[in-house]
C-alpha cells in the first residue's frame, strides 16, 4: 500500500514538473536546451511561481461541499454522522503524528474558534485547520512528504465498540519552497488526508517573510499576519479528547479574524448552543421550519408597517394641500410625548405647542466657604473650580504637594 501511494505521488509530481516545463517533453527538446544552455538561466521557484505554478492539490469542485475532499481519494459526499466521525479520528490521527516526531503544530482558524466554545469541532464546518512554522514546514517536506501513518484508536472499548482502525496520507506541496503568496494557487502547504474518503486537513506554515521590514510578523500564503506575542508562548489544551496546542492570545486572534461576535453568537448554520450540554446541538427539521415560518412573519409585519407609514404620509401630504387650496390653517402635528404638554390654538390663529410652567429658581448667595447642599450646586461649584486659571493653579499645587 505504501509503495503504491509513493508510486502515485511521483507520479503526479512528476506530471507537474512537465507543466512547469522544468523537465523536457522529448529528445529534441533536451538538445534544444542544451544548445541554449549558455544563454538561459536556470529557473528560480519565484520566476516559476510567477509564470503560474500549477494547482498542486486538487478538488472535485462543482460545489462547495466537494471542495474538501482530495479529487485522488473522494467517492462521493460523506452523511453528517460519518463527515464528524471521520474529523474526529483525522485530528487525533494528525495530533498524534506531530507527537510522536516531535513537530511542534497548533490549532488555527475555524477550528481554533471550535476549541474556543468546548474543545471540539464545530458540527458545520467542513474545513480542519492548522499551522506550523516555516522550518517545521521544511523539515516535514524533507522526512515526511508521502507518508503513510496507521492510526488506532485507544479510546474504544473492545467490549462495546470495535476499535478503529485508518491510514492517512502527509502530502506536503512542492510549491513549499516559496513562501510568498504567488499566483494564488497554492496557498496550502501540506494536506493530512484520509485515504478511504478523501477528506482532510489543511496545514499552513508561517514565516518571517520581511524580516528586516517588519520584523517579529509571521504570515502565510492566505495574507494572514500574527506577531509572534500573539503565538508564542503556546498554550497545551485538549481538542476532541487529545492534548492540542492553541496560540497564547487566541482570544485576540479570534477577535481578528472572524469579530467578537462569533465568540457570543449562539445559533448559526442549522444548528444552537446548548449552555448546560456545552454542544452545538442540530436544530430538527419542525424547527428549522418554525423559524422559517417566524422569519417570513417577521418580513411581513415589516413590509406592512412600512406600507402603513407611507399611507398615513400620504395623507398627511393631500391633508396640507386641500388645507393650503382653500385658505385654511395647516393640520397641527400629532404631538407625543409627555400627557402634560397641550397643543393650543389662540384667538389670533397662531399655532403652538404651551409647555408646563417651570418652577422659579430660587438662588441663595453663600459664602465663600459655604458646602453646597445639592449635586447640582455642587457640580456649579466644581465647574468654577476647575475652570481658567484656578484649574491650572489647582495642577500645579497638586504636583508640588506630590514632589
Amino acid at each position: 500500500m505504501k509503495i503504491r501511494h509513493m508510486v502515485l505521488s511521483l507520479a503526479f509530481v512528476s506530471d507537474l514538473l512537465v507543466e512547469a516545463n522544468l523537465i523536457p517533453r522529448s529528445l529534441a527538446e533536451v538538445k534544444a536546451r542544451l544548445e541554449t544552455r549558455k544563454r538561459r538561466k536556470k529557473p528560480t521557484a519565484s520566476a516559476l511561481v510567477e509564470d503560474g505554478w500549477p494547482k498542486y492539490f486538487q478538488e472535485p469542485g462543482g460545489n462547495d461541499l466537494a471542495n474538501h475532499y482530495d479529487s485522488r481519494y473522494e467517492h462521493g459526499i460523506l452523511s453528517y454522522e460519518d463527515k464528524q466521525d471521520t474529523q474526529i479520528h483525522m485530528m487525533r490521527a494528525y495530533l498524534d503524528f506531530f507527537k510522536k516526531n516531535k513537530i511542534e503544530t497548533w490549532l488555527a482558524h475555524g477550528t481554533l474558534l471550535g476549541w474556543w466554545w468546548n474543545g471540539k469541532m464545530l458540527p458545520w464546518d467542513w474545513d480542519i485547520d492548522t499551522q506550523v512554522s516555516g522550518p517545521s514546514l521544511m523539515y516535514l517536506g524533507k522526512h515526511f512528504n508521502g507518508s503513510i501513518y496507521d492510526y488506532s484508536s485507544n479510546d474504544s472499548d473492545p467490549d462495546l465498540t470495535p476499535v478503529v482502525e485508518r491510514q492517512y496520507l502527509l502530502d506536503v506541496n512542492p510549491a513549499i519552497i516559496e513562501r510568498d503568496r504567488g499566483n494564488g494557487n497554492n496557498v496550502i502547504d501540506a494536506r493530512w488526508i484520509d485515504i478511504r474518503n478523501g477528506l482532510y486537513i489543511d496545514v499552513t506554515g508561517l514565516s518571517e517573510t520581511e524580516p528586516q521590514i517588519a520584523p517579529g510578523v509571521w504570515s502565510c500564503k492566505n495574507l494572514h499576519h500574527y506577531k509572534t506575542t500573539d503565538l508564542y508562548p503556546m498554550r497545551e489544551s485538549m481538542y476532541e479528547g487529545v492534548v492540542a496546542k492553541v496560540p497564547y492570545a487566541y482570544d485576540r486572534i479570534l477577535a481578528e479574524e472572524y469579530q467578537e461576535k462569533a465568540l457570543v453568537v449562539t445559533e448559526y448554520e442549522g444548528h444552537k448552543w446548548h449552555p448546560e450540554l456545552k454542544e452545538w446541538v442540530k436544530k430538527t427539521p419542525a424547527e428549522i421550519k418554525q423559524e422559517r415560518l417566524d422569519r417570513q412573519d417577521a418580513r411581513r409585519k415589516k413590509q406592512q408597517e412600512k406600507m402603513q407609514r407611507k399611507k398615513e404620509k400620504e395623507e398627511k401630504e393631500k391633508a396640507e394641500q386641500e388645507a393650503k387650496e382653500k385658505g385654511l390653517p395647516l393640520p397641527l402635528p400629532e404631538v407625543k410625548g409627555e400627557g402634560d404638554k397641550k397643543v393650543e390654538v389662540d384667538e389670533g390663529g397662531d399655532q403652538g405647542i404651551k409647555e408646563p410652567e417651570k418652577e422659579p429658581i430660587v438662588k441663595v448667595k453663600r459664602g465663600a466657604n459655604a458646602e453646597p447642599d445639592t449635586e447640582e450646586e455642587e457640580g456649579l461649584v466644581l465647574e468654577r473650580e476647575t475652570s481658567g486659571l484656578k484649574h491650572l493653579r489647582r495642577r500645579r499645587l497638586e504636583q508640588d504637594l506630590r514632589q
